[in-house]
C-alpha cells in the first residue's frame, strides 16, 4: 500500500507542479515544434521511469534493437495493466502518440500533456468519431510521428494472459494506409504489478519483448487483409515462450537479462521525416468500414 500512495503523490504532485512546464513547452512549440515534441517526450519518460522504479518491478527488455529509428511505426501490444503504457512509453526512441479512450479527455492537466505528446482520444461508441481518430493517426504517421495502440480495445481482465481478446482490424489501417511497419510488443506479467492484488503494488518480474517489424506490403494478400489476427498470433507466440520459460537466450546475447530503463532512450536518434507511401485514398464507404471494423461487436450491430 505504501508504494501505491507514493505513486499517487508523484502523479498528482507532478500534474500540479507541471503547470508552468506546460506553459514553457507551449512557448517552445511556437518557435520549434520538433524541439517541443522531444522535450515533452523526455520529461514524461523521466516521470514514468521514476514511477516504475517505485514499483520495484524487475523489468527485462527483449528485442528493442529491432525497432526502426529512421521512420514512424505502429506499435501494437497486448494490454492487461495500466502500467503497460509506462513500460512501453519509456522505451520509445522518438515522438509517439498513444491512442487512449475518450473518457480520459476531460481529465484536466493529464489530457493537456497527452495532447502535447500527440495522444489521440478514441470514441468507440461513435463510428464517425472513431473513424476521425484513425484518420488522424494515419496523418500523424505520415508526418513522422509513431502511434501506439492496444487493439484489444480495453484492458484484458481474463485469468490467463494467453487468452487475448480479438484485435480490432480497424486499428491496422494505420499501417496499411501508410506502409509503416507494425511493431508487435508482448508484455508479460504486467498485471502482477498492480491489478492482480489491487490496491497494493508489489515488485514482480515483467518482460517486454519486441518482435520483428511486420511490413504489410510484404505479407500475402490474405495475411494483409487480416493483419490484426496475424499480429495477434505473433504476440501470442511470444507470450507463450514466457509462460513456459522457453526463451532461447543463446540466439540473442543479452536476452533475459534486465536492462536499465534509464538508458532508454539514452542515445540521440536521427529521425528522418521520410515520406511514407500511401495507398490510394479510400472513398467515404471504405472509410466508414474502417470505423466499423474498430468498434466492438455490439456497436457494429446497433449501427446498422
Amino acid at each position: 500500500m505504501f508504494r501505491f500512495i507514493i505513486i499517487c503523490i508523484i502523479v498528482i504532485g507532478y500534474l500540479i507542479l507541471s503547470i508552468p512546464i506546460l506553459f514553457g513547452e507551449w512557448i517552445l512549440g511556437k518557435f520549434d515544434m520538433r524541439k517541443k515534441d522531444i522535450s515533452s517526450l523526455r520529461i514524461i519518460q523521466a516521470v514514468f521511469r521514476l514511477i516504475l522504479k517505485v514499483t520495484g518491478a524487475d523489468i527485462t527488455i527483449i528485442g528493442h534493437e529491432k525497432v526502426p529509428t529512421d521512420q514512424a511505426v505502429l506499435y501494437i501490444g497486448n494490454h492487461r495493466s495500466f502500467f503497460d503504457i509506462l513500460l512501453t512509453y519509456v522505451l520509445c526512441p522518438g515522438t509517439t502518440g498513444y491512442v487512449a479512450k475518450k473518457e480520459m479527455e476531460p481529465i484536466p492537466l493529464l489530457s493537456h500533456w497527452m495532447r502535447y505528446l500527440h495522444c489521440l482520444f478514441l470514441n468507440r461508441k461513435d463510428i464517425k468519431e472513431g473513424l476521425k481518430t484513425i484518420l488522424t493517426a494515419i496523418e500523424e504517421v505520415k508526418n513522422g510521428i509513431s502511434i501506439c495502440i492496444f487493439p484489444e480495445g480495453t484492458r484484458n481482465k481474463g485469468d490467463s494472459e494467453l487468452e487475448l481478446l480479438p484485435f480490432h482490424e480497424g486499428s491496422f489501417k494505420i499501417a496499411t494506409k501508410t506502409g509503416c511497419p507494425v511493431i508487435p510488443m508482448a508484455i508479460h506479467n504486467s498485471a502482477e504489478i498492480f491489478e492482480a492484488h489491487f490496491p497494493k503494488i508489489r515488485p514482480c518480474k515483467v518482460v517486454v519483448e519486441y518482435g520483428d517489424p511486420i511490413y504489410p506490403d510484404q505479407l500475402s494478400k490474405e495475411d494483409k487483409k487480416h493483419l490484426g489476427q496475424y499480429t495477434r498470433n505473433v504476440i501470442l507466440q511470444m507470450l507463450e515462450k514466457h509462460q513456459t520459460g522457453h526463451v532461447k537466450t543463446d540466439l540473442h546475447p543479452g536476452i533475459g537479462k534486465p536492462r536499465d530503463l534509464r538508458k532508454f532512450p539514452g542515445k540521440k536518434i536521427r529521425r528522418r521525416n521520410r515520406h511514407l507511401t500511401s495507398v490510394s485514398q479510400s472513398n467515404s464507404k471504405a472509410d466508414q468500414q474502417i470505423g466499423q471494423m474498430y468498434l466492438p461487436p455490439e456497436n457494429k450491430q446497433s449501427s446498422h
